[in-house]
């Protein structure tokens, strides 16, 4: 992995940056026209010699209509001045990591003063993916492309450690169910898809309210926190102010429920938030009720 006298000296900058900007923009254009210009896209794009010898180069109308298609939201040719929204620009790396070999050169056509050309697969993708994460890297983006080219979202570690050990096992499908999507959902680069992790964590945590026995769901609600700390203690009636500041929450803002009264979420920083601090909540209930955590 390259490394530059600041890495070395000082480490990395906190992946805390959830938006691509000009500048980064504008290096990944450059990585992709690059490759386009040294036949790399040529794995999945080949541009085949005149006289019918074999592939030279990338066929680099074939991957501008097919990139058309498959990510509609990019306009071909790229400009460096004109920024995608971020998702588009991580399907746009998904795409070339898709195409991308290492191109190897093979025996030289004097007529048209070219190599006839074949591709590494891995060495290509290994390579390409370690050029965009080193600019992800450099600028703080909280992204990374994986070893297999797909995009994900970096986060912080701690909070990766916690999400990514956590242990579902409630003893209730659906709850299971919700913990789960909102856990895989949450990693999403997408800002909708982080959304949503929060709306289903928000109903995980309304269901596990009612999985202890109780005449109806206030009891029930009491019972669970009375499993995870003894009633009249301290932490027990800290428990009992969170799990009621996280139901108003839930009432207020427009998390489950879509009403004219509830307030947006206006930045993911918010969403973030809320949802790092009911995933700790509910975590505690777990491990404190014997279901996972």
């Amino acid at each position: 992995m390259a490394t530059y006298f600041t890495d070395r000296e000082y480490g990395s900058r906190p992946h805390a940056i959830d938006i691509i900007d000009e500048r980064l923009w504008a290096g990944i254009c450059s990585l992709i026209q690059t490759r386009i210009g040294n036949g790399s896209f040529g794995h999945r794009f080949p541009e085949q010699c005149a006289d019918g010898n074999g592939p030279c180069g990338c066929d680099e109308r074939a991957f501008c209509q097919v990139l058309g298609a498959e990510v509609p939201w990019i306009e071909w040719p790229l400009s460096p001045n004109v920024v995608p929204d971020t998702p588009v620009i991580l399907d746009l790396l998904e795409f070339c990591a898709s195409a991308v070999g290492e191109a190897l050169q093979g025996a030289y056509h004097s007529y048209y003063r070219h190599h006839h050309l074949s591709w590494d697969r891995d060495a290509g993708l290994a390579r390409f993916v370690a050029d965009v994460n080193l600019l992800f890297r450099r600028n703080a983006v909280a992204y990374e492309l994986t070893a297999t080219g797909q995009a994900r979202r970096l986060l912080p570690q701690a909070i990766a450690n916690t999400i990514g050990w956590a242990l579902f096992q409630t003893g209730d499908a659906e709850t299971d169910r919700l913990l789960e999507a909102a856990r895989q959902r949450f990693v999403s680069p997408k800002p909708e898809d982080r959304q949503d992790a929060l709306e289903k964590l928000w109903d995980a945590f309304e269901r596990l309210k009612t999985l202890e026995p109780g005449a109806n769901k206030r009891a029930q609600a009491d019972a669970l926190l009375d499993r995870v700390a003894p009633p009249g203690s301290g932490f027990r009636e800290a428990l009992g102010r969170e799990a009621a500041e996280l139901t108003s929450i839930g009432n207020s803002f427009r998390i489950r429920h879509s009403e004219t009264t509830q307030e947006p979420l206006t930045s993911l920083d918010q969403v973030d938030y809320l949802f790092t601090r009911m995933f700790a909540f509910v975590r505690v209930i777990l491990k404190g009720t014997g279901r996972g955590g």
